[in-house]
């Protein structure tokens, strides 16, 4: 999707974007192989070739980064499927003492892999640094809202800035509405019988057992919950990427849900 994408291009927005491909202008190799392109004067499309160009250099070197600046944010997911292998799925759990509330486990899973990183035992900047290290992208629920911005202000510049495929956003825009354990169920998904009902008020007191009594039991609730939080965002992302592509692929708005 990324490379059907025209919407890193100066002045490109959705309908221009959706003019050149009912145009047959489907790529950017079917935008620089064209002499003229409606709309679009000689001029101009010669800067705009030399910005594919760039675009394609900094992909080929799986620069992601360089995408954050000039895709919009609504549509990072167009990255999903090149990076698939490089995405890191995050959740982390807090104290629940306030909207910057202290940060007590981090849950990445990454290549069929979960690690949780436990305040007081391991959670440090650099054991998280260390964890999404040559991470290309990030797949979250409510990850803009909630959980990079409190990992960004207790762990300034631990989280490398890749582009991010927040699934909140995105289930609406495929007609899956509610929180995550809503539209887990929606997709007929099953949580671990141990963790099935627990929910994040749940794990804040799980927390708290932990922090004041050392219940090791309930460290290990709180760990299991999490990782079913990261590990059950995969199947997700790929039902969403996959309804997304195929609405534009077939010539349908992706907003909205339509």
């Amino acid at each position: 999707m990324i490379r059907r994408t025209f919407q890193i291009l100066p002045s490109i927005g959705g309908g221009k974007e959706r003019n050149l491909w009912k145009s047959g202008v489907g790529d950017w190799d079917e935008f620089r192989g064209q002499a003229k392109v409606k709309g679009i004067s000689l001029e101009r499309k010669n800067g705009l070739d030399l910005a594919l160009d760039r675009a394609d250099t900094f992909l080929e070197r799986g620069r992601t980064d360089y995408f954050c600046k000039i895709l919009p944010t609504v549509e990072h997911w167009r990255l999903y499927d090149r990076f698939r292998a490089d995405t890191a799925f995050l959740d982390i759990e807090t104290d629940g003492r306030s909207s910057y509330a202290n940060i007590t486990v981090v849950g990445i899973h990454r290549n069929g892999e979960s690690t949780a990183l436990v305040r007081g035992q391991d959670l440090t900047a650099a054991a998280l640094k260390q964890a999404l290290d040559g991470a290309k992208m990030l797949v979250t629920f409510n990850g803009s809202s909630f959980d990079l911005p409190i990992l960004e202000y207790h762990y300034p510049l631990s989280v490398p800035r890749v582009p991010h495929f927040d699934l909140r956003h995105a289930c609406r825009r495929v007609g899956l509405e509610g929180g995550l354990k809503s539209i887990e169920k929606q997709m007929g998904m099953c949580r671990a019988r141990e963790v099935e009902y627990v929910t994040g008020e749940e794990a804040v007191y799980l927390w708290r057992a932990w922090e004041r009594s050392g219940s090791k039991n309930a460290l290990k609730l709180l760990k299991r919950y999490n990782e079913e939080d990261t590990v059950n965002l995969l199947p997700i992302a790929e039902h969403v990427y996959e309804t997304l592509k195929n609405r534009i692929v077939n010539g349908k708005s992706v907003r909205d849900g339509r």
